[in-house]
């Protein structure tokens, strides 16, 4: 079964919003608040009790970039200290810690920073193709509700946008 994209465009937000709760409470059986995709001019904080709230992944890949950065910084340091074959002299250490607890911080530092940019940028999809179904009407004054839905639930979603007062209807065959 092949799947279709359906963008309603709404005059304002209220509208939208409507469309969504009904989207949340089941109205339509195979649909659900996760299908849906929001395109705005502006921001709109009270977005999220409508959608809900959705799973943030930046903060996981920062807490492994962090623990990446130690351990392969105390690592690389450690193992660069230890391969020259020098005797120590004096009773100091091959692997003096208080120098390398710095630097391993630093490491710490700078891989979170490297992993917390690298899952932004994928978690927002920056870094592939725009989207070719899309509105120029979103720009600038009106609100889009994206779906992609199953071909059996796609009628059933178009007369949800409709009766919420749904200025623009659009639909697209997924291949």
């Amino acid at each position: 079964m092949s799947k279709q994209r359906i963008m309603g465009l709404f005059s304002d937000f209220e509208q939208a919003f409507a469309a969504i709760v009904d989207i949340r409470s089941n109205k339509i059986p195979g649909v659900s608040v996760d299908d849906v995709t929001l395109k705005s001019p502006i921001e709109h904080p009270e977005i999220e009790e409508v959608l809900g709230e959705r799973p943030a992944h930046v903060p996981k890949f920062t807490l492994m970039g962090a623990a990446f950065g130690i351990t392969f910084g105390f690592t690389m340091l450690a193992s660069a200290q230890a391969t020259f074959l020098v005797q120590p002299q004096g009773g100091k250490p091959v692997v003096p810690l208080p120098s390398n607890i710095v630097l391993t911080y630093e490491m710490l530092i700078l891989f979170g920073v490297l992993f917390t940019l690298a899952s932004f940028l994928i978690g927002a999809r920056m870094l592939r193709r725009r989207d070719t179904f899309y509105s120029e009407k979103v720009s600038l004054d009106q609100v889009g509700v994206l779906l992609e839905v199953d071909e059996r639930n796609a009628q059933a979603v178009k007369s949800l946008f409709q009766k919420h007062k749904a200025v623009e209807i659009r639909d697209e065959v997924v291949r």
